[in-house]
């Protein structure tokens, strides 16, 4: 009884919310026939088996994740209510500014291990996994760890190029899976920015076409920087996913870490600030889910490691605050309840004070400094094969992020809003850490 009035009384609070944010923002027309012509493609271009099971594993499941995640830190406790997980290194591609040891000695998280660190997650109650690597369909055992675990959803980030018809077929069968496909460019840049051997564009193409024939439910992300920005954050690029049936297409913001960092390509804080824009612009005209991370449902950065919204767990199954950050002191092959790992590491615990004290955007890319000192505060070790991530770390600048104070954008869509107001915000944390006197703002190329 306690839990169903509860769940009322949090049903009533968030339509008076709604009715209020509707209020404010005044909601035109355009955007419910903009939502009702998204509920068109999902009853006309979907398997609504896949459907359903996004709704029920990813939707109520990854709520009720969250609330867990809520109830934990009421009571003390620390849980990350979403996983990062790299299951391996290897990679066909060679990205500009890309951080993972691909050319090194292939290293993967085997199945035994990994079916213990989701079994161990989803008695948390986490149900909702990242997959990344290296490429993650260069697993040979991806679709077995997918397959043993149909109560959970997973979102695999690839570069699409090994999802061949028949990846795709076992995909749908599985059913718990949506592919989530980088495109850096068009064909010439897409070659430049990725170190392939040629033809990197058609090819990431012809694997989401594959997904698309199977009806799965299918996300492009893009990491914008100086080669793609005036070619992608186009209003054109978005009709153009649309009518290819691609369903969400994320905007990343491209981070100048790594052996290779390429400063150059780094997004200024005026064109940061327009993919905001952008983004909030297109959530509210276009019938497709455009993902962010960065920001809350008022246009507040945030960070989601340092809200401990999520972590992420390396190839060699280091625990790691963010995939950017090759540093740690905890492993999931430790001989302990992850439980326990998570909820007792003072390392992580320390990373999420640190960064939330000095910023709401992202450390690496403002404070690296911070992060050094860390690491060495803490004893943590290099999760790098190459064994350079201090000294990588040492060599960059101080660079401006997503925080840009007085310049927030608030979210137009009421759906994007309320989502975001429930489930994806700094969970009090910049409340009880952040500090404006210990805030630099940082300039583009300035050591800190």
């Amino acid at each position: 009884m306690r839990a169903a009035s509860t769940a009322i009384i949090d049903t009533h609070a968030a339509i008076q919310d709604v009715v209020l944010h509707r209020r404010q923002t005044r909601t035109p027309n355009s955007a419910l026939k903009m939502y009702f012509r998204l509920a068109k493609r999902v009853l006309l271009e979907t398997d609504k088996r896949l459907v359903a099971k996004f709704v029920w594993l990813m939707g109520v499941k990854g709520l009720r994740a969250v609330q867990l995640h809520k109830r934990r830190l009421k009571r003390g406790e620390f849980y990350p209510p979403f996983l990062y997980i790299s299951v391996i290194n290897s990679c066909n591609l060679r990205c500009q500014g890309c951080w993972v040891d691909v050319a090194a000695q292939q290293e993967k998280i085997d199945v035994e291990a990994m079916d213990r660190l989701i079994g161990e997650s989803k008695r948390m109650g986490n149900s909702f996994f990242g997959i990344l690597g290296g490429e993650p369909f260069m697993h040979s055992e991806l679709l077995e760890i997918l397959g043993n675990h149909r109560d959970c959803y997973f979102q695999v980030f690839t570069n699409g190029q090994f999802i061949t018809d028949d990846v795709a077929r076992q995909l749908r069968e599985i059913g718990n899976v949506t592919p989530l496909v980088s495109i850096e460019g068009n064909e010439i840049v897409s070659d430049q920015r990725r170190g392939g051997p040629g033809e990197v564009y058609s090819k990431s193409m012809e694997g989401i076409q594959n997904c698309l024939k199977h009806k799965l439910l299918t996300g492009v992300c893009t990491s914008l920087c100086q080669t793609n920005f005036d070619d992608l954050l186009t209003e054109k690029w978005v009709d153009r996913l649309i009518e290819m049936g691609v369903f969400y297409t994320w905007f990343h913001i491209y981070r100048v870490v790594g052996p290779e960092p390429n400063g150059q390509l780094a997004l200024t804080p005026e064109q940061q600030r327009k993919a905001r824009q952008f983004v909030v612009d297109m959530r509210a005209r276009k019938p497709i889910a455009i993902i962010d991370a960065y920001y809350d449902a008022d246009g507040q950065a945030l960070c989601p490691a340092a809200t401990g919204f999520t972590h992420h767990v390396s190839p060699y199954g280091d625990i790691e605050p963010c995939p950017v950050i090759q540093l740690a002191t905890e492993s999931i092959h430790d001989d302990r309840p992850l439980q326990q790992t998570f909820n007792e590491s003072s390392f992580l615990r320390e990373f999420r004070e640190t960064a939330a004290s000095h910023t709401r955007g992202c450390v690496v890319l403002e404070r690296p400094d911070l992060l050094v000192e860390l690491a060495e505060r803490h004893g943590a070790r290099d999760t790098t094969v190459r064994g350079q991530s201090i000294a990588e770390l040492q060599a960059l600048q101080s660079r401006p992020s997503q925080y840009s104070p007085g310049q927030e954008i608030p979210e137009k869509s009421w759906a994007y809003w309320l989502l975001k107001k429930y489930c994806f915000n700094d969970f009090g944390v910049y409340g009880k850490h952040f500090s404006e006197e210990k805030w630099k703002r940082p300039t583009a190329g300035t050591r800190v």
